[in-house]
């Protein structure tokens, strides 16, 4: 006995689980770990490297005042529409007057309205857009001007300035002021003529300034290109308008007086020789940028999407062996792809528009250009990709002149990472594979173990929650093992009360009839003595009135007789189906003597068949169908609050489906599955309603007629129906019924 209770020591199956499975994750969490703290460490190696790289630029540029001498750096402050920016271009410009080269710098162009109204005699009636940019030796405008009216120089006309025109002026690289007159007889290639303060001086034309002059729906466009080796740091530019031709100028707009030097706005554009030192450092492969004191772009080298950081490696390309082995082609079309599932490549196409092609901010360019250091972190625009950025500053006489800003992504060290976590998967998964095996034989044999139970379990009880079978225990000793016993143990307790209930009826019915029948008897013998004694003693009276007491003794009696009747009801029909024959009958014939038989009975209803089946044949027992419709009107003829009962008679391929309303007491939620089981009665919900018979009612009507329709291998339900307010009892009955 003691070595059978050895040997019967029980092993749960979640300490098997546990037992087998818990070494597998401890090792990838430790080795996760430890790579997440590699990238740490690269990271803050990353962000040293770009620093220095940052510090080490800035040192090549300062004390190197002669590149900032014409950069403008002097301002106090840069005002906008005043102080110009020439972005750089990445191909050539057509001078065709369209904004086809401008789209990108559509959100950079300033503009132009009352605001910037140089003078006006009449109301204003002009505005425009202006953008500027830089490609080769070349500085470009493109205007974009509103007017109502367009007046060109006439064609004999010497003046340039009684018609619309643009007033062009820049400092020379010798900070002389050099003043230009726009002045075209047509649209077309545009017409320059270089002016000065004389008044009596002709004006001469500039044939340095080329462009084009071209005719819009709004107004008109200009654009054009000036040389970049006549161009100083200062700039203005100023439209009149000319509403009457020969007439006098009405207004001027535009960003300075033209006439004035000290009055004309800066202009700044990327410095060549800043960008030859910036471009000696792209090897890096960093992204640079040189900005001056007012954040504005002196200089660019390299782009984000290339500066993946010094930790990009390039792997050696692989031999063709290697290509062709089963261990490449299982990795690359397989792990990898897992792999991937958890990990993320880097991107390499990004979307980055923090900074603006030619001014640049942040937390980390305010602090350098406050003489400090400072590094930062940031996603992209698409927060897609992860970004270093460094700043470092300038100085020139001991004073903040500019900044050197240089970015990274963290593309490289993610890519080193992944290579270290495909490492890593690629040595846990073997491992994890070797434990899965053992995991499949055992969940294998768990499963099918459950299973098997699961299967006795829904085979030992129908849906109706009769118990039609038994559960076969198992001797194993654990919780499965457990379960199943506990299983066969309830399901046997269920059968055998279920078996109690079931008989309950016939048992009841047999015994209570006898003694009712003696009472039934006695108070009928009673009644006999009571009405002699009556008329033995009232001889003379006819009018003798029964006793009220064995009247009511009488009415009980029968009450119970027919409560009893009810009961045995349903089992006798449960063994009368199982006998009958199945034979062809007209269905639609039945349903319409049924209805008319309703009418006789029911003369205070109306019942009415809609169909259009001329015929139907079906196969079953046409007695027990007469039954179902029995006990489904009986339930439609007391819950009717209008007293009409429609019957929809539809078959539906080989199916035919029957449907009975009636309008009144709609059905509750909580009976809606229920309402077809056996004692189960709404007329104790609504005892109030006067229509509803008062004779006693056990829930069987509709548990009969379901069994009616299971025997037909057909289904009963019932749902509410609104406008107006009802039942619809729906009946679907199969038309080839076999069984």
């Amino acid at each position: 006995m003691p070595n059978n209770k050895f040997f019967q020591l029980r092993v749960g199956l979640r300490a098997k689980v546990l037992l087998l499975s818990s070494f597998l994750f401890v090792i990838p969490w430790f080795g996760y770990q430890y790579v997440w703290e590699m990238e740490k460490y690269l990271r803050f190696g990353q962000e040293q490297t770009l620093v220095g790289t940052a510090r080490a630029l800035a040192t090549a540029l300062h004390e190197r005042e002669n590149l900032f001498n014409n950069q403008a750096s002097f301002l106090p402050s840069v005002e906008q529409g005043k102080d110009l920016y020439g972005y750089q271009f990445t191909e050539a410009i057509q001078l065709d007057g369209l904004s086809n080269d401008w789209t990108n710098f559509s959100q950079r162009a300033h503009f132009y309205n009352q605001q910037q109204q140089l003078f006006a005699k009449d109301a204003l009636s002009l505005n425009f857009k202006a953008s500027v940019g830089k490609y080769d030796k070349y500085l470009y405008l493109f205007f974009q001007v509103v007017d109502n009216k367009v007046i060109f120089r006439g064609k004999n006309n010497r003046s340039i300035t009684n018609n619309d025109h643009l007033a062009l002026s820049f400092s020379d690289t010798n900070n002389e002021l050099n003043r230009f007159i726009i002045s075209n007889k047509q649209a077309g290639w545009i017409s320059a003529f270089n002016i000065t303060d004389d008044p009596d001086d002709i004006p001469k034309p500039a044939p340095q300034i080329q462009g084009h002059w071209l005719l819009t729906p709004q107004g008109y466009n200009i654009e054009l290109r000036v040389p970049l080796k006549t161009l100083g740091d200062k700039i203005a530019f100023a439209f009149f308008d000319v509403d009457s031709p020969g007439g006098e100028v009405t207004s001027a707009i535009g960003s300075a007086d033209p006439s004035k030097l000290n009055s004309l706005g800066t202009i700044l554009v990327p410095s060549p020789e800043i960008e030859r030192i910036v471009k000696g450092m792209r090897y890096t492969n960093s992204s640079i940028w040189v900005v001056d004191q007012h954040h504005r772009v002196l200089a660019s080298a390299g782009s984000l999407k290339s500066a993946s950081g010094v930790w990009q490696t390039k792997t050696d390309p692989l031999d063709d062996q290697e290509e062709k082995s089963l261990w490449y082609r299982f990795k690359q079309h397989l792990l990898l792809p897992l792999y991937y599932k958890i990990l993320t490549k880097p991107p390499t196409d990004f979307i980055d528009k923090i900074y603006d092609a030619g001014h640049l901010s942040g937390e980390h360019i305010v602090h350098a250009l406050s003489g400090k250091a400072k590094s930062q972190w940031r996603l992209t625009t698409d927060k897609q990709a992860l970004v270093l950025s460094a700043a470092y500053p300038i100085f020139i006489n001991n004073q903040v002149q500019g900044a050197v800003i240089v970015e990274e992504t963290t593309n490289g060290i993610r890519t080193l990472r992944n290579r270290a976590l495909e490492k890593l998967f690629t040595v846990i998964l073997a491992i994890m594979t070797l434990g899965a095996l053992t995991f499949i034989i055992f969940a294998t044999r768990i499963s099918s173990r459950i299973r098997h139970l699961s299967n006795q379990a829904e085979h030992a009880i129908d849906p109706q929650g009769r118990i039609i079978g038994k559960i076969s225990p198992s001797n194993s000793h654990d919780e499965i093992g457990d379960l199943s016993r506990s299983f066969t143990t309830a399901v046997n307790r269920l059968s055998e009360y279920n078996h109690y209930l079931e008989s309950m009826s016939s048992r009841l019915s047999h015994e209570l009839r006898t003694p009712i029948a003696v009472v039934k008897t006695s108070l009928e013998n009673l009644a006999i003595q009571e009405k002699q004694k009556l008329l033995a003693d009232n001889s003379a009276d006819k009018s003798i009135e029964s006793n009220p007491y064995i009247e009511r003794a009488q009415t009980g009696i029968n009450t119970l007789n027919l409560i009893l009747t009810n009961m045995s009801e349903a089992t006798r029909l449960e063994q009368m189906l199982s006998s009958t024959e199945k034979i062809d009958f007209d269905l639609k014939t039945v349903i319409s003597g049924c209805i008319a038989g309703y009418q006789q009975v029911y003369k205070e209803h109306t019942f009415i068949l809609n169909t259009d089946l001329a015929k139907l044949t079906f196969k079953g027992s046409p007695e027990h169908i007469v039954q179902l419709l029995d006990k489904v009107v009986n339930n439609a003829v007391e819950f009717s609050e209008d007293n009409v009962i429609t019957f929809d008679l539809k078959r539906h391929d080989e199916q035919v489906t029957l449907l009975v309303h009636n309008n009144g007491i709609l059905l509750p939620k909580q009976l809606n599955e229920s309402l077809f089981d056996s004692m189960v009665s709404l007329r104790e919900h609504y005892s109030a309603n006067k229509k509803i018979t008062e004779q006693p009612h056990l829930g069987l009507g509709l548990y009969i007629a379901r069994l009616i329709c299971q025997f037909h291998q057909g289904k009963i339900s019932a749902y509410n129906h609104r406008s107006p307010d009802g039942v619809t009892i729906d009946i679907c009955l199969p038309l080839k019924f076999n069984r």
